[in-house]
């Protein structure tokens, strides 16, 4: 059980609960400062002072005063009326990841949640369920008020949700939780809808993903370096030394462990004194998406502990009196910014790859390849169009790759006049993400037919991973379906036992 309250969520906590399908519950002391917090609430609710969401409209509607005869509507009708997303839907994990990201921030007693709806989040949660979430219609400020408003639906027991990722109705999905539709408390609706979280479990799941791309772009690097015998020179740790960035030291440490025990005449097949850049820096390129992947996770981690709703409310030791303050914790733009970033440094594993496979299938640069890695080449046209969907989804991650973040667009009567714009970052990142993917599996296939030509002694590491491939991919004598093994090969690399595979060479265990 991991428990929601004073400790800080990590991403690990997070894998675990949306991954392994950790339980979660609050804290005794978090659950009665919650009730505690809306029994507050309650009572600014019924009295003549102003406070925005709870006796007054939304948005450019701030001024207009709710009669408490009208409030439950008003908390309903912010749902109904703001879940207006559209396009293709998070998938299950990411929106499981959006129900407890929501609930850490309700659970820290700044937003005036009642206990009914975290109770309702924390069992939808454990239960293994998940709203239908549409990826667009959210501008990232006042937070992603769409998205999350289709997990309110999901409460009401209106429309689609999922259970273990089918897609069911949302009054099914409350009964698989031994739930019933939530009677929404004095702010639930727009405590639901006021944050950042979908831009968040978004990013989540595209910083999980990022990691293992990193670890595969070191693995297909140095397997393309072993098939065209490339030198080990520019690994040596003196260089990195001299340009200490953590992330350069670690790839280059990397592509030593993945070829160490290689055959030490390697290098006598290699006319070129120095390697082209695509093989000679790769700790340089390699190591700067690394710094990028970590950069991102201490931006996710500080957004997904924060408090991102409006107003905040802020309580006296006693639990006594708060004060109500209005500001913008709600704007996506650190984490827009971020995503943007990120998307460029996962990009870029994808841009130099590209490059590998040129070499790997280019005689003129090959050291003794057979052209396109394949015997009786002109009959076979071997990974000639393999490369060209590489350089397809390269090229279609560099439109990607514009930043969202630097656009803005006025909405809400331009009350809300700067947006951050951050799920759409997170949504071209998802992109960018899979076309990366695909490039590095292609990278991964050139590079094993290659080595098929060499009969020498690989690093150990390599050596490993050839033969695990094999078994998922036999070696081409001749054309036939390459897309079935770019299939496979993708496939194949989405398992749990792959993905330790190669996090068990990288480090040489």
């Amino acid at each position: 059980m991991i428990q929601l309250g004073d400790k800080k969520l990590n991403l690990l906590d997070i894998h675990k609960i949306v991954y392994e399908n950790k339980p979660v519950s609050l804290q005794e002391q978090t659950a009665k400062k919650v009730a505690r917090t809306y029994e507050l609430i309650k009572q600014v609710a019924e009295s003549d002072k102003a406070v925005y969401g709870i006796n007054t409209g939304f948005g450019a509607l701030a001024e207009t005063r709710i009669s408490p005869h009208d409030q439950a509507s008003l908390q309903k009708n912010i749902i109904l009326s703001h879940a207006t997303g559209v396009g293709e839907h998070l998938d299950f994990h990411c929106a499981k990841a959006l129900i407890l990201l929501r609930l850490n921030t309700l659970a820290q007693a700044h937003s005036g949640a009642s206990p009914n709806l975290v109770d309702h989040l924390i069992k939808l949660l454990n239960a293994n369920c998940a709203p239908l979430v549409p990826k667009k219609g959210s501008v990232g400020a006042s937070g992603d008020l769409a998205p999350l408003a289709h997990l309110g639906l999901l409460l009401l027991g209106i429309g689609k949700a999922m259970i273990h990722g089918q897609v069911v109705s949302a009054e099914q999905a409350l009964q698989h939780a031994q739930l019933g539709p939530l009677n929404l408390g004095v702010r639930d609706g727009l405590a639901l809808i006021n944050g950042t979280q979908a831009m968040c479990a978004s990013g989540f799941i595209s910083v999980i993903k990022s990691i293992e791309l990193e670890q595969l772009a070191d693995v297909a690097a140095a397997s393309s370096l072993e098939a065209l015998c490339g030198h080990a020179t520019p690994f040596d740790v003196r260089i990195s030394a001299l340009k200490p960035h953590q992330g350069q030291i670690r790839t280059a440490q990397a592509m030593l462990n993945l070829i160490r025990g290689r055959d030490e005449m390697v290098s006598d097949k290699n006319p070129l004194t120095q390697d082209p850049y695509s093989l000679r820096c790769v700790p340089q390129v390699h190591g700067a998406t690394k710094d990028i992947v970590a950069h991102a996770c201490e931006v996710l981690e500080r957004e997904i502990n924060a408090v991102t709703d409006n107003p905040l409310f802020f309580f006296n030791e006693d639990l006594t009196k708060f004060d109500s303050l209005s500001g913008g914790n709600f704007h996506g733009q650190a984490m827009a910014l971020m995503l943007d970033y990120l998307a460029m440094g996962i990009a870029e594993l994808a841009n130099i790859s590209e490059r590998r496979i040129e070499l790997l299938l280019n005689p003129k640069h090959s050291n003794g390849l057979p052209p396109f890695l394949i015997d009786n080449s002109g009959l076979n046209s071997g990974y000639m169009m393999m490369h060209v969907t590489a350089s397809a989804l390269v090229s279609e991650n560099k439109v990607l790759c514009h930043p969202a973040s630097v656009d803005s667009i006025p909405t809400s009567a331009n009350r809300e006049d700067h947006v951050s714009m951050g799920m759409t970052s997170a949504n071209k990142l998802t992109e960018v993400i899979a076309n990366t993917k695909t490039v590095l599996a292609i990278e991964l296939l050139a590079a094993h037919q290659g080595l098929d030509f060499r009969p020498r002694e690989f690093g150990v590491g390599i050596k490993k991973l050839h033969e695990a491939m094999r078994h998922v991919v036999s070696f081409r004598k001749q054309d036939g379906l390459y897309g079935d093994d770019l299939f496979a090969t993708l496939a194949w690399l989405s398992y749990h036992e792959t993905k330790q595979l190669i996090r068990e060479i990288i480090e040489n265990e």
